[in-house]
């Protein structure tokens, strides 16, 4: 009797098992499709002729798989080498001024003890809280006093000014360092600018790794910004925007410029996501 009751009790469990793994493949299946249809659609249009993606609907492949003239046209008439080039500019600036604040403000708010401290983290929070478009008019007037409205400094001092995240970020790391280091440190000489600049900073490239990507790709995809702050040159966000015209638009080459855009970051994020994994988790429990 024990034995018979046993079976539909096992045979259950089985069928919740297979159930639940089926569930879960098929969830699977059903978002890498959603990520993946976009970009099918985008090559198909980026292969087609003006009269080839008029004619045909957006899951429709192209009739010649090796038609790379909207790669050409999205490259030259898109002055995407200039968006590169000013592109690249700013993003070194800006990533080396980001490491550099970020790293001095957490160094700063871990290791010293000051009148204000819990404000200084209170006013950090709440800037993350408040959205960047409330704020857009009062920064234009900033950045249009300083007289640096239409030039590369402009983005390059949002830029760093504007990534509260990775101060929080370094923090985090920079509290599994032991004090006991800038101690013994001290000790034989070393000033806090050294200690800095020697013992802590190379400690904290598993945190600098990461801001550098995440802040990285970011950058290299932001379009309101230069779009704004820098009308007169073309970043590679900006430089589709061209092909947008008040009679229409040429999405076969806008397509063509987007893959040209995606495959820098897309190689990026291959060769480097175990950098991003193991900095977010070291991040969260440190």
């Amino acid at each position: 009797m024990t034995a018979l009751r046993t079976a539909p009790r096992s045979e259950a469990r089985a069928a919740r098992r297979a159930a639940a793994g089926t569930a879960k493949y098929l969830s699977l299946v059903i978002a890498a499709a959603c990520t993946l249809l976009p970009l099918v659609t985008v090559l198909f249009a980026s292969l087609k002729s003006a009269e080839e993606y008029g004619s045909t609907g957006a899951l429709t492949p192209p009739s010649n798989w090796l038609n790379l003239a909207n790669f050409a046209t999205a490259f030259d008439s898109g002055e995407m080498l200039e968006g590169i080039v000013n592109t690249g500019i700013v993003l070194a600036v800006s990533l080396a001024g980001t490491i550099l604040i970020g790293t001095m403000a957490a160094y700063g708010l871990d290791r010293f003890e000051f009148r204000g401290k819990r404000l200084v983290f209170a006013l950090f929070l709440i800037a993350t809280l408040i959205p960047g478009v409330t704020s857009q008019v009062a920064t234009f007037q900033v950045i249009n006093g300083m007289g640096l409205y239409d030039t590369k400094a402009a983005l390059v001092l949002l830029f760093m000014g504007t990534d509260i995240i990775a101060i929080y970020l370094f923090i985090q790391f920079m509290q599994a360092i032991p004090a006991s280091l800038d101690e013994a440190a001290m000790i034989d000489g070393a000033n806090r600018w050294t200690i800095y600049w020697k013992i802590v900073l190379p400690l904290l490239r598993p945190a600098i790794a990461t801001v550098v990507i995440i802040k990285g790709i970011a950058i290299y995809n932001e379009f309101y910004t230069p779009f704004l702050y820098l009308p007169s040159q073309d970043m590679i966000s900006t430089s589709l925007f061209r092909f947008k015209g008040p009679f229409g638009a040429q999405w076969e080459v806008i397509s063509a410029g987007t893959l040209i855009v995606i495959v820098p970051t897309l190689v990026a994020f291959v060769f480097l996501q175990r950098w991003i994994y193991r900095g977010l988790t070291s991040g969260a429990v440190k």
